[in-house]
């Protein structure tokens, strides 16, 4: 019979003094407690290294809020239609120079809209590779052309060319590929240089446009200043007072406008700005202050844009 037998734990010998040791085996608790312990230690080590990097939920919002802007391309279809607003309002021989300018705007406006659509492109790809699903931009990619051509006398130079050059290869590949391969860090990594040329361009045509209106305001608002004065007569009443309302109505619509390219140039900054602290800190600034930086960035697209719409 064998209950009554006690079993005592396996001892050794010390060879050195003959003394019966115990032996070192785990005991049941530290055993079951092993995998426990396995998962916090893998917590620690995943979580420092997941402290290095930002999260995606930020570098999504704003590609996205980047993506969204929108007023560079109604600013660069009111610069093409320059000619149409200010015709009524010119002398025959301003006319024939504001012909030869209509014409010139009307050959570039293609590839100044095209430097946003690259722009945009990038950004809507961003998004999608800080995001879970996945949509076919082949179409956009389609739309961007064969390339743009330098408007020296525009501010659009060859290295905004190279620049546009450079972002749709790099998307053509990208988009082509299904996203194989491609994270938010090498995105960012490959594109931030033609991103921030492109940008540049752009801030540099919107002033174009800024300046252009000015002028299209001195000359619509101006005949007024010149004409009305001299239209004194009793029966010109009527005609005097048609063309203040319209000097009003015309004076409310430049003032709007300027508001608008002063959004537009802030949001160039913010968009620019954002993506050069993602470029620079990626690996190097803790998540959480990056996280805080680029939705920072992000809020101020969207208040820029709620503006743009209010206006």
């Amino acid at each position: 019979m064998l209950s009554g037998i006690v079993f005592s734990p396996p001892v050794r010998k010390d060879t050195m003094t003959s003394r019966r040791i115990p032996s070192r085996t785990p005991s049941l608790s530290i055993i079951r407690a092993l995998p426990a312990l396995l998962a916090l230690a893998s917590t620690l080590v995943l979580g420092g290294c997941a402290s290095n990097h930002v999260s995606l939920q930020e570098v999504r919002e704003f590609a996205d809020a980047s993506a969204r802007l929108g007023a560079y391309s109604e600013l660069s279809s009111r610069y093409r239609d320059t000619y149409l607003r200010e015709q009524p309002y010119l002398t025959p021989a301003a006319d024939k120079i504001a012909r030869d300018n209509d014409a010139k705007r009307r050959a570039a406006y293609e590839d100044f809209v095209s430097a946003q659509k690259a722009v945009v492109l990038y950004m809507q790809t961003l998004a999608l590779l800080a995001g879970e699903g996945r949509f076919d931009l082949t179409a956009q990619i389609d739309d961007l052309g064969e390339g743009i051509k330098a408007h020296a006398d525009s501010g659009l130079e060859r290295k905004h060319v190279a620049a546009y050059t450079g972002l749709t290869r790099l998307l053509t590949r990208v988009i082509a590929s299904g996203y194989q391969g491609r994270s938010v860090d090498t995105m960012v990594r490959d594109g931030d240089s033609d991103v921030q040329v492109l940008l540049d361009g752009m801030t540099t045509l919107t002033r174009l446009y800024a300046r252009t209106n000015d002028n299209e305001k001195k000359t619509v608002l101006g005949i007024f200043d010149i004409e009305i004065p001299f239209a004194s007569r009793p029966q010109d009443r009527m005609l005097v007072t048609l063309a203040k309302v319209h000097f009003l109505g015309k004076s409310q619509e430049y003032k709007l406008v300027d508001k608008r390219y002063d959004l537009a140039l802030q949001g160039l900054k913010k968009v620019a700005e954002g993506h050069k602290k993602l470029r620079e800190n990626l690996h190097s600034m803790p998540s959480d202050e990056l996280r805080g930086i680029l939705g920072k960035y992000a809020r101020d697209l969207r208040v820029i844009r709620e503006n743009l719409a209010s206006s």
